[in-house]
């Protein structure tokens, strides 16, 4: 009986596949994403030639956070990331949905947008006059059926085709820094632009944080590895020296990326258009193939698709083993060892964005305001955990460091930070969406005279 039982659960649980080189390009892949092709630009506006200070600052605030993420994913090893932590924090399903509802609408959000950018990228790489009606649709929708197959397939060959997007999409910035050297080196350029603040009406602090409210836009994407825990090899082991690497090495390259941008083009210029690491390219090396990047940026944007589909999938699996939403979504296939229905479920939400998703204006910021929410619940819960034990070992986050975090990620929410009204605007419809769908969810409960199944307890 006890086989049975043992095989049973075998048979709920994902498959381990990836190791420590496989999760580390994941999370490179999933914070360089499509923003650093067309973000650079937009932070130069708000603070002027040193564009690369509001990277730095980006980088230290989710810095603090990823360290209350390593403590959790190490101390907790299962898919579901934020959403698992609120539930075993203070156990209040409602509370745990709406956190479950935010990082997956960033998420399935983000992957809708991204889509239409492929297809967007894909007309002008191949030289196609289709305008953006209808047939970038038909396009975005192809590809999000693509995602879906390969997301279906199974995370191995997810993860594997994560590593050649993501080294086509960094061979894209190492081109951009190589121009960029190059050119400087010849005298071309000017390297004391990279220190002059133009803020406009702001104090340069106000403009700093205005900007770091758009650039850490670039910084987020290494929560979604945490959801991927179930299917890491020895993730209370690998986590920590990966995350802090990968968190690493992307702001190495964002600040080489803005310093080299600025340098480079004026910021008035630069500050224009959707491509400034195309304008770049065109100054830095004018005989070089520009056509090239449009590959490339079709190629991270695909990229950005993929990695928030498996994590959006995987949230909804994890959630739906701790009982908080219905079961069904926590079903594996036998064969591949994917969660279906969950993958199924998120792609017919994706689908149904493709259509108007490009219509939402400041999408990226307010991805960034519900992340941002989310990440100050993050840091409170690493404080309330601390009184469940758990008896492997896992790492600890000097205890001042959820605090900073959870302060600095609370700041970044406010108006205060001079962030565009229309964000909280469009953050609150989507809320506003979950809390209908948790009522309706309660009423088919009730209506059916079933009770909402038991959490799962807490993992040992």
């Amino acid at each position: 009986m006890a086989d049975v039982t043992a095989q049973r659960e075998a048979e709920t649980e994902l498959k381990r596949v990836m190791g420590p080189w496989l999760l580390l390009l994941f999370i490179i892949g999933d914070i360089l994403g499509s923003s650093v092709y067309a973000l650079t630009g937009k932070v130069a506006h708000e603070v002027g030639g040193a564009v690369w200070v509001p990277f730095v600052v980006s980088f230290l605030v989710a810095l603090v956070t990823a360290m209350s993420y390593l403590e959790l994913v190490t101390k907790y090893p299962n898919a579901a990331g934020a959403a698992l932590y609120t539930h075993k924090a203070f156990g209040i399903q409602f509370f745990t949905f709406m956190v479950a509802f935010a990082v997956m609408c960033s998420g399935i959000t983000s992957a809708s947008t991204a889509s239409r950018a492929f297809a967007a990228n894909f007309a002008e790489a191949f030289n196609l006059d289709i305008g953006t009606g209808i047939v970038v649709t038909v396009i975005a929708l192809a590809f999000m059926a693509v995602i879906a197959v390969i997301n279906l397939r199974g995370v191995s060959e997810g993860v594997k085709l994560n590593v050649v997007l993501t080294c086509v999409e960094l061979t894209g910035l190492l081109i951009v820094i190589g121009i960029g050297c190059w050119a400087l080196g010849a005298g071309d350029g000017d390297f004391g632009r990279i220190t002059e603040f133009d803020t406009g009406d702001r104090t340069a602090v106000g403009g700093v944080i205005a900007a770091t409210t758009l650039a850490f836009y670039a910084m987020v994407g290494f929560e979604d590895s945490v959801n991927m825990a179930e299917e890491c090899k020895q993730p209370s082991r690998i986590f920590p020296k990966v995350l802090l690497a990968g968190l690493t090495v992307t702001v190495v390259v964002y600040v080489l990326v803005s310093i080299t941008a600025v340098a480079l083009v004026p910021v008035p210029e630069l500050s224009q258009g959707d491509t400034p690491l195309l304008q770049v390219v065109r100054v830095g090396w004018p005989s070089f193939p520009t056509h090239v990047f449009a590959y490339i940026s079709m190629i991270a944007v695909a990229n950005t698709a993929l990695i928030n589909m498996l994590m959006a999938s995987r949230l909804l699996y994890g959630m739906a083993k701790q009982g908080v939403l219905p079961r069904a979504l926590g079903r594996v296939h036998s064969g591949r060892r994917t969660p279906y229905i969950a993958i199924l479920f998120t792609t017919l939400l994706a689908l149904f964005l493709i259509a108007f998703v490009s219509e939402v204006p400041e999408l990226g910021g307010t991805t960034a305001l519900l992340l941002l929410a989310v990440f100050t619940i993050v840091n409170v819960t690493v404080l309330v955990l601390r009184r469940d034990r758990v008896e492997h070992e896992h790492f600890h986050t000097p205890t001042a460091l959820p605090v900073i975090g959870a302060l600095t990620c609370g700041f970044l929410v406010t108006p205060w930070t001079d962030r565009n009204p229309q964000q909280y605007t469009i953050a609150g419809i989507l809320l506003a969406i979950g809390v209908v769908l948790w009522g309706v969810n309660q009423l088919l409960i009730r209506y059916l005279h079933a009770e909402p199944p038991a959490a799962e307890p807490p993992a040992e």
